[in-house]
C-alpha cells in the first residue's frame, strides 16, 4: 500500500511538472525573461515557505541550526539545478513540450543514474553503488541498460525533431511553437536535462535537514519541504541573475509595469505557472517518503513527467501537419525513454 501511495504522489508530482509551462502560453506582451521570474519567484520563494510553514513546526529554526557544510552544498546544487531549470525553460521555448521535455528529461534521468556512480569511484574507497560495482551486479547492469536505452530513445526523439524541421514550413512550425528552432532548442535541451539532474544530488545533500524536519514532529510526507526551501533558494538565485541580465539586455524591464500589457493577467498567469511548478517537489517529497529509495523515486518522477508533457504537446498540436511515419518516430523515441526509466527504476530495486 505504501508503494502505490508513493506511485500516486509521484504522478500527481508529475503531472504538476508537465503542465506548469501551460499558464505560460496565456502572458501577454512580456518578454520570456519577465514572465520566467514573476513565475519563479513563486516556484522558488514564496511556496516553498509557505509550504514548509504549513507542513514543519519550526522551519527556520532547522535551518538555523543545520551545518554550514550541509547548507552550503545543498544551496549550491540547487543553483546549479537552478541552471538546468532556467534552460529547461528555453527549451520549452524552443522545441515545444512534447520534444523539450522528452530530450530535457531523457539526459536528465539518464545522468541522474550515471553521475553518482561515477563519482563513488573516484572518490571513495567502498565500491557499493560506484559504477565498477554497478557492472558487476544484475541491478547495476540493469541500471546501465536503462541508460542506453534512454540515450537511444533520446536520439530517436532527436530524429523526429529533424523530420518535422524539413517537413514543416516555418510559418506551419510557428503555429504551434512560435519560437521553433531545432538545433538551438536541442543544445538547450541536452545542457538542461544534465543540469537538471543536480536536484537529484541537492536533496540528497540535504538529507540531514529532512532527518531533523522529521525529528521536529513533522509527518514523515513532508520531510523534505524545509530541505527545498534550501534547494530553492540556489535554483532563484542563478534564475533571478540571468533574468535581470536579460531584462538589461533587451530593455524589457518596462514589462512589469506596462500599461499596455494585461497586468494583472500576466501577474496571475505567471503566479499559477510558477505554483504548479512547485507543486511537483510538494508530491514528489511525498512519493519518495512513501518509496524510501531516491534514485528509484527520481526516475518515476521523470516517467511520469515525459508522458504528461507529451500528452499535452499532442493536445496542443505540436505536431499538426507531419507525417504519419514522424508521429511514429516521436512515439517510439517517447516509448524507448519511458522503458529506459523503468529499466533503471527496477535496476535501483535490485541494488
Amino acid at each position: 500500500m505504501q508503494a502505490i501511495f508513493g506511485i500516486i504522489f509521484h504522478f500527481i508530482g508529475g503531472f504538476a511538472s508537465g503542465s506548469f509551462y501551460i499558464p505560460y502560453k496565456k502572458v501577454k506582451g512580456w518578454s520570456w525573461e519577465s514572465y520566467w521570474i514573476v513565475g519563479g519567484i513563486f516556484s522558488w520563494l514564496f511556496v516553498p515557505v509557505i509550504s514548509a510553514w504549513l507542513t514543519v513546526p519550526g522551519f527556520a529554526d532547522i535551518i538555523k541550526n543545520t551545518s554550514t557544510s550541509t547548507l552550503f552544498w545543498t544551496y549550491f546544487l540547487g543553483a546549479m539545478w537552478g541552471i538546468g531549470g532556467l534552460t529547461f525553460g528555453l527549451a520549452m521555448r524552443y522545441l515545444g513540450m512534447s520534444l523539450g521535455m522528452s530530450v530535457a528529461l531523457g539526459f536528465c534521468s539518464a545522468f541522474g543514474a550515471l553521475i553518482p556512480p561515477v563519482y563513488q569511484d573516484i572518490v571513495s574507497d567502498d565500491p557499493t553503488g560506484s559504477l565498477s560495482y554497478m557492472l558487476s551486479t544484475p541491478g547495476g547492469l540493469t541500471v546501465l541498460l536503462g541508460v542506453a536505452v534512454c540515450l537511444f530513445g533520446i536520439a530517436i526523439c532527436g530524429k523526429a525533431g529533424m523530420r518535422k524541421e524539413l517537413e514543416l514550413s516555418t510559418a506551419q512550425k510557428q503555429e504551434s511553437v512560435k519560437e521553433f528552432n531545432l538545433k538551438k532548442g536541442l543544445l538547450v535541451a541536452v545542457f538542461s536535462g544534465i543540469m537538471s539532474a543536480c536536484m537529484s544530488f541537492a536533496i540528497t545533500a540535504g538529507h540531514d535537514i529532512s532527518d531533523a524536519t522529521e525529528a521536529a514532529g513533522a509527518n514523515q510526507l513532508f520531510r523534505n519541504n524545509t530541505t527545498f526551501i534550501v534547494v530553492m533558494l540556489g535554483g532563484l538565485t542563478t534564475n533571478f541573475i540571468w533574468c535581470m541580465v536579460l531584462n538589461t539586455r533587451n530593455k524589457s524591464f518596462g514589462d512589469y509595469t506596462n500599461k499596455t500589457a494585461p497586468l494583472t493577467r500576466n501577474y496571475l498567469f505567471s503566479a499559477l505557472a510558477g505554483t504548479t511548478w512547485f507543486m511537483q517537489y510538494f508530491f514528489y517529497g511525498m512519493g519518495e517518503s512513501k518509496l524510501g529509495n531516491g534514485a528509484s523515486s527520481w526516475i518515476l518522477h521523470m516517467a511520469f513527467i515525459i508522458l504528461v508533457s507529451n500528452m499535452w504537446g499532442f493536445f496542443y498540436k505540436e505536431w499538426k501537419g507531419v507525417s504519419k511515419r514522424t508521429i511514429r518516430t516521436i512515439l517510439i523515441g517517447i516509448g524507448l525513454i519511458i522503458l529506459s526509466v523503468v529499466l533503471v527504476g527496477y535496476g535501483n530495486s535490485l541494488s
